[in-house]
């Protein structure tokens, strides 16, 4: 069912398109057919009865032309303006399938691809000089290939897509759309080569959040390395067990490892892209960002103690029970399963044969340790924020370990540096973290000084990347209500325009 409108021109005459002449001579009648918005939810045609005028002026290319109602038709057109521009923006806020579902509902029935060409046909606006910008890289495809968005950092629009995240490719784009005074960019050496050969003599500001991440990856693996220091006793006194042998980071392995940095560095360094450097050296994306993010060969080579077992959470109740007679194995564990423990009887008899063979006795009290990403947690986040548990908690932790009172000490400055922008601190701490012989805080002060006017910049002025970011999210938005399945010059479109 559908409502038709039937309608006559009554003007008495047409001008030319070319706009050269005024017509009143009528060359032939025809019926057209536009389609337009649903009134009262039934679908609308219009049949409108146009003219075909002569055009009287010698010099014009046309002999003769069609009539246009303005605001009604436009040359060559089935729909009205006001249908067009309601499908055009259904196309870009939902898209392709999910917009042909929703035209049926609203009586404007269309396909999936004349809402994609609506799309393409609608035209691209110019990026206009862009003063301050931000780029970022987001997936295609996650772990196959990468592209780039650039984002006007004091309207937070994204500008541009790039269909890579090489150094060439932004440099060329920065001098195609010269006039950048600031670039807002992640710790990635790619943006930072390509900024600074496209735009030399543009500001470049390091995120803080990426600054406040790394420094947390640095954190972790210190907590890591001494993850025994977070018991409320020596492991040995609480199970009988002997202490774990010191790690020996000699060897082939080790010196294979330093070699293998060295070349994912050489690369890295020169601005060439996890793909690229995955490709050469042949390996995995994750075992190349694991190196990339190092920044010495000596913390990939730190090792962490043994993690624990199945049976630790019952270590207490175990103790309790030995001091109590009980030493049988199948006993002990036949009491553990009804406690919930899923492992073996072969763990429970490895640990009475070493209470047994151990000159500790075993204890009841039971051990709570927390996780190193509790305390990597606590390390990170100012003290006001803190809990007064985890103050406490974190208190003793610090008392037992001087390594990590020391990561605490820098973390505390660093964080409120980066807080507080208060940049011209940099070189003290940097310096300040070399001298403390933790190679994880080593490492993060040598990229920061390998990026040092970026990182300072960040640390100083008011700009930030979290406009890319928050871009960065809508565009992964767009493209799940995509499925994924938007190529480049259509996602370009969907997130110039939405």
């Amino acid at each position: 069912m559908a409502l038709w409108i039937h309608a006559d021109i009554t003007a008495q005459g047409a001008s030319c398109p070319g706009g050269t002449c005024w017509s009143v001579r009528v060359h032939s009648r025809y019926q057209r057919c536009l389609s337009d918005a649903a009134v009262g939810g039934t679908e609308t045609l219009i049949c409108l009865r146009v003219r075909r005028f002569y055009c009287d002026n010698p010099d014009c290319a046309r002999a003769t032309f069609a009539e246009q109602v303005p605001g009604l038709t436009t040359a060559h057109a089935r729909r009205t303006p006001l249908l067009r521009s309601m499908l055009e923006r259904i196309a870009l806020a939902v898209g392709g399938r999910p917009g042909q579902r929703l035209t049926r509902h609203l009586s404007v029935t269309v396909s999936r691809m004349t809402l994609l060409r609506l799309i393409r046909a609608v035209p691209m606006p110019e990026p206009g000089p862009v003063t301050a910008l931000g780029v970022d890289d987001f997936a295609f495809r996650r772990g196959a290939n990468y592209g780039a968005i650039v984002v006007d950092m004091r309207t937070h629009r994204p500008v541009d897509l790039l269909p890579d995240r090489l150094n060439d490719t932004f440099a060329e784009w920065l001098r195609a759309h010269p006039g950048a005074a600031v670039i807002c960019r992640d710790r990635a050496s790619g943006f930072a080569e390509g900024a600074r050969r496209g735009a030399p003599d543009a500001i470049q500001v390091a995120d803080r959040f990426h600054l406040l991440y790394n420094l947390t990856d640095a954190v972790d693996r210190v907590v890591r390395a001494h993850r025994k220091c977070l018991h409320d006793r020596p492991v040995d006194e609480a199970v009988a067990q002997p202490a774990p042998a010191p790690v020996v980071v000699d060897g082939r392995r080790a010196e294979f490892t330093r070699q293998r940095w060295v070349e994912v560095h050489a690369l890295w360094d020169k601005g060439i892209g996890h793909t690229a450097i995955c490709r050469a050296l042949n390996l995995d994306d994750k075992t190349v960002r694991r190196y990339a993010r190092a920044g010495s060969a000596d913390e990939l080579l730190t090792q962490s103690p043994k993690r624990g077992s199945a049976l630790d959470p019952h270590t207490a109740y175990l103790a309790e029970r030995w001091q109590q007679g009980c030493t049988n194995a199948a006993t002990l564990t036949g009491e553990l399963r009804e406690r919930g423990y899923r492992g073996g009887e072969r763990q429970v008899r490895r640990l009475l044969q070493t209470w047994r063979a151990g000159t500790t006795p075993p204890t009841a009290t039971p051990i709570t340790t927390p996780k190193p990403r509790q305390v990597t947690g606590w390390i990170i986040r100012p003290a006001h924020q803190r809990t007064e548990a985890e103050r406490a908690d974190l208190a003793r932790i610090l008392d037992r370990c001087p390594v990590l009172r020391g990561v605490d000490r820098l973390v505390s400055d660093f964080g409120g540096m980066l807080r507080h922008r208060r940049g011209q601190h940099l070189n003290a701490w940097i310096a300040a973290a070399q001298a403390s012989d933790i190679s994880q805080l080593q490492g993060f002060a040598a990229g920061l000084l390998k990026d040092y006017d970026a990182v300072r910049n960040g640390l100083t002025l008011e700009w930030s990347s979290g406009a890319v970011e928050g871009a960065v999210c809508q565009l992964k938005a767009i493209k799940r209500r995509c499925f994924g399945r938007a190529n480049f010059d259509l996602l370009r479109r969907l997130v110039l325009l939405s």
